[in-house]
């Protein structure tokens, strides 16, 4: 009867034993996140689906590739990013709408 392999350990890269190697991804998705939380919300949802996509890898390697909390750094701050979007853009058709129907207008009398 055939078994198959044991899956690694922790700490086996497919290069011999040692710290497994880093997402190749991974500074990518920091560097996305951090800067669409600081400077361009526009690349957090970038981050946001890169940094899940990258975790979902990292999860499936079995342990022979790392960078999964610099990962999760930059998934964490594009979500973030991408919840500010939301908000703008929800404050702007509020005040749109505020602005529509008059209740803004400073021309009304008392």
């Amino acid at each position: 009867m055939s078994y198959p392999p044991p899956p690694p350990q922790y700490g086996y890269s497919p290069y011999g034993y040692g710290p497994p190697r880093e997402h190749p991804q991974a500074t990518l998705i920091l560097i996305l996140g951090v800067l669409g939380l600081a400077f361009c919300q526009v690349l957090g949802p970038v981050a946001w689906v890169m940094g899940k996509k990258a975790l979902n890898e990292i999860d499936a390697s079995g342990g022979t590739m790392g960078g999964r909390s610099t990962v999760m750094v930059g998934y964490v701050c594009g979500i973030i990013s991408s919840v500010m979007i939301i908000v703008g853009l929800l404050f702007v058709v509020f005040f749109v709408v505020l602005g529509v129907t008059g209740v803004l207008d400073s021309s009304s009398s008392y």
